[in-house]
């Protein structure tokens, strides 16, 4: 049975109900067609929930705006969905064409801070979210009473005398659903072992994220640094929005459940809604939580990640650093969901 407009329905009911089933559910295929976004392609999924978002395979099958019942879910950054071809790797360039949403990968061969490590020049948060997807597949289809959507594709990332690693990606919701599923595999494709780092940028923003909203979680907490220490003790507390107020971002060890999964929820009672990220903590071991409450910039980024984000030469020494042999192969899963009622 399916939950659906507050009634159950059975899959054979809802094909008598129905002359498609993405009367109710499904993906759109779609394209970006002006400015600096032109040419970036989408795929806007829709559950039958209120539940809706898009997935953009040209940015590395990141997750850009989403929603629950006309009510946004993601920070969109100025800058919007640019196409890849804009992408400026050096130092900061990242953050020109970063236009936060649902989900910003970072990887595959490094995330963080810019930084040199071992003689090699590394921009902000690495080439993934830049980097077009291959062989990028949607489909749906029933299994079982469950009505299962989804898209799926390749990233490689790849030089001459480098590395060479390769993601599979599959991203999936259901009919009735109000959660979405990541599950990606990484594999060292090449033959000389390969560094390889992974975070998933979950970016929050309003009207989820506002002075109404508290930070849920079980979890061993410290700050990054000096400005972080200032606002530690209201890490889980989001004030209004300040002109020119830093950045804050604070480490969280998070308690797992009984299945390895860590979770951390935003919840605002006063909306009557809460949002979630789940992520199975054997493979990301750390949750970093980016605050920041500055005019314009107002955000709160909850992201799973395989090391703190202070630049790979640090993650090294901190013992953090993944080095894929030749064939090794990793996998990641990732929920995002939504507390629709409080």
């Amino acid at each position: 049975m399916i939950n659906l407009f507050g009634q159950q329905y059975t899959l054979a009911e809802l094909k008598e109900f129905t002359g498609a089933l993405d009367q109710i559910a499904g993906i759109r295929m779609g394209e970006l067609a002006d400015g600096n976004e032109r040419g970036v392609r989408t795929a806007d999924f829709y559950t039958g929930s209120g539940f809706e978002f898009t997935v953009l395979p040209d940015r590395g099958l990141d997750i850009g705006v989403a929603s629950y019942q006309g009510r946004p879910l993601a920070f969109k950054n100025a800058p919007g969905y640019v196409h890849p071809a804009y992408f400026e790797p050096e130092k900061l360039g990242w953050l020109r064409t970063f236009g936060g949403g649902l989900m910003t990968g970072c990887g595959l061969n490094w995330f963080g801070a810019p930084t040199v490590d071992n003689g090699q020049e590394l921009g902000l948060h690495g080439r993934l979210s830049h980097t077009p997807a291959r062989n990028v597949s949607v489909g749906s289809e029933w299994q079982g009473e469950q009505y299962v959507i989804w898209i799926e594709g390749t990233v490689r990332e790849a030089a001459l005398f480098g590395p060479n690693l390769y993601l599979t990606r599959r991203i999936s919701t259901a009919l009735g659903s109000n959660r979405l599923r990541i599950e990606d595999t990484v594999i060292n494709d090449g033959f000389i072992p390969a560094e390889h780092m992974m975070l998933y940028h979950c970016n929050f923003g309003f009207p989820v994220v506002s002075p109404d909203t508290v930070l849920d979680m079980d979890a061993e907490t410290s700050p990054r640094d000096a400005i972080a220490e200032t606002g530690f003790a209201h890490f889980r507390q989001f004030e209004a929005p300040t002109h020119g107020r830093p950045e804050e971002v604070f480490y969280h060890r998070v308690t797992p459940d009984e299945e390895g999964y860590g979770k951390a929820s935003l919840i605002n009672p006063k909306l009557g809604l809460g949002v979630y990220v789940r992520f199975r903590m054997a493979e990301l071991p750390c949750l970093v939580e980016w605050k920041c409450m500055a005019s314009g910039w107002y955000v709160c980024g909850l992201e799973p990640a395989t090391a703190w984000v202070t630049g790979r030469d640090i993650a090294r020494q901190d013992g953090l650093l993944r080095v894929l042999q030749p064939g090794e192969r990793i996998s990641y899963a990732v929920e995002i969901g939504v507390i629709p009622t409080l």
